[in-house]
């Protein structure tokens, strides 16, 4: 299970994880923020529970790559 958390408030728009993980995030049209796809908002944190076991290197990469350090991705 792959677990990836958007702090999306935090966002600052940079669209590094959009180019590292197209799959999992793209940009708002609305306010220019990033958006995970298919993510639960609870309080503010954006969480994904996949059981695809490829999410988890390009997540990883948007979470390395991300200036304000608002995405974290777990493998469990």
């Amino acid at each position: 299970m792959v677990i990836i958390t958007l702090q999306r408030q935090k966002c600052i728009g940079c669209n590094y994880c959009v180019e590292l993980a197209p799959e999992q995030f793209q940009m708002s049209k609305k306010d220019g923020k990033s958006v995970l796809l298919h993510a639960q908002d609870k309080k503010g944190f954006h969480t994904l529970k996949t059981p695809d076991p490829a999410a988890y290197q390009p997540s990883k990469e948007a979470e390395k790559a991300c200036p304000v350090n608002i995405i974290t991705t777990k493998l469990v």
